[in-house]
C-alpha cells in the first residue's frame, strides 16, 4: 500500500502565498504519478495540478495556471505545490493524489489519496 500525508496548509491573506508537501511512504515504486485536488464547502472537487514522477511534466487546472506550480523530489518522495498570488476562492480542502500511471486530471483516475490538508485565504 501507499501512504499519503499532506501538511503546509492554513490561514492566509489573499495575495500571499503557501506551499504545501505531500509525503509519500510504502509501495512508492508503485506511484507514476501524483497530483492535487481541491474541494471548497458546497462545491465538487476540481483538479489543481499533477506531475508525472519520470520526466516532470506538468498540469494545472484552468482557475491555477500561472500561480500554483507543482514540484517533486525524488529522493524524499515529495511532492509540493507552490500557491502565489492567492485568492479566496482557492479557500479549501486540498488533497494529493498518487497514481499507477501517467497523470490525469479526474479524481477517479488516481488510486491513492491523502486526508487532506486546509486552506483558508481571507479577503
Amino acid at each position: 500500500q501507499v501512504q499519503l500525508v499532506e501538511s503546509g496548509g492554513g490561514l492566509v491573506q489573499a495575495g500571499g502565498s503557501l506551499r504545501l508537501s505531500c509525503a509519500a511512504s510504502g509501495r512508492t515504486f508503485n506511484i507514476y504519478s501524483m497530483g492535487w485536488f481541491r474541494q471548497a464547502p458546497g462545491k465538487e472537487r476540481e483538479f489543481v495540478a499533477a506531475i508525472n514522477w519520470i520526466g516532470g511534466t506538468e498540469d494545472y487546472g484552468g482557475s491555477v495556471k500561472g500561480r500554483f506550480t507543482i514540484s517533486r523530489d525524488n529522493a524524499k518522495i515529495t511532492v509540493y505545490l507552490q500557491m502565489t498570488s492567492l485568492k479566496p476562492e482557492d479557500t479549501g480542502d486540498y488533497y494529493c493524489t498518487g497514481r499507477r500511471g501517467s497523470m490525469r486530471s479526474e479524481w477517479s483516475a488516481y488510486d491513492y489519496w491523502g486526508q487532506g490538508t486546509q486552506v483558508t485565504v481571507s479577503s
